[in-house]
């Protein structure tokens, strides 16, 4: 039991603390509004595109493992924002939240003493929550350092 709880703290920690690398929350904190559309030259994609996509990815992610009827976006279009700028003024801190939000969802299913982390997910093809928690952090560290690298390209980061 001692393990089992002692990899339940480490993998909330693997989802929301940077450890090597900038946490989410540091990667976008004070980002211009005039800098969240721009592609650097370059590069690929914008700040929103990132976000945004993060919020997509993580979300599919959690659904997947909650919900046996989630359907998951179509790839890869499905896991990009339709405009490289978001659409609305409140879009950006939107996005934000919701990932936010998402990624405590993730962190309760993490602490849930009930959820068996080593279980195959039911509707799944042999995936488990203890491989879709590493995925979704994995995925979200990956994006992060493709935000810090655009802000750089950018310059405004700090």
């Amino acid at each position: 039991m001692a393990h089992l709880k002692s990899l339940r703290k480490h993998l909330v920690y693997l989802m929301t603390k940077g450890g090597a690398h900038a946490t989410f929350e540091e990667a976008v904190k004070d980002v211009p509004a005039a800098a969240r559309g721009k592609v650097p030259e370059g590069a690929v994609h914008s700040l929103w595109d990132l976000v945004e996509h993060m919020r997509i990815a993580q979300w599919d992610i959690l659904e997947f493992c909650r919900n046996a009827k989630h359907k998951s976006p179509k790839w890869p279009k499905g896991y990009w924002p339709k405009t490289q700028a978001p659409p609305k003024a409140k879009a950006w801190d939107t996005s934000i939240k919701e990932f936010l939000a998402d990624r405590g969802k993730m962190c309760k299913l993490i602490e849930d003493k009930s959820t068996d982390l080593f279980a195959e997910i039911s509707h799944g093809e042999g995936q488990t929550i203890l491989r879709e928690v590493m995925l979704a952090a994995d995925h979200n560290a990956y994006t992060v350092g493709e935000i810090v690298i655009t802000r750089r390209l950018l310059g405004v980061w700090k």
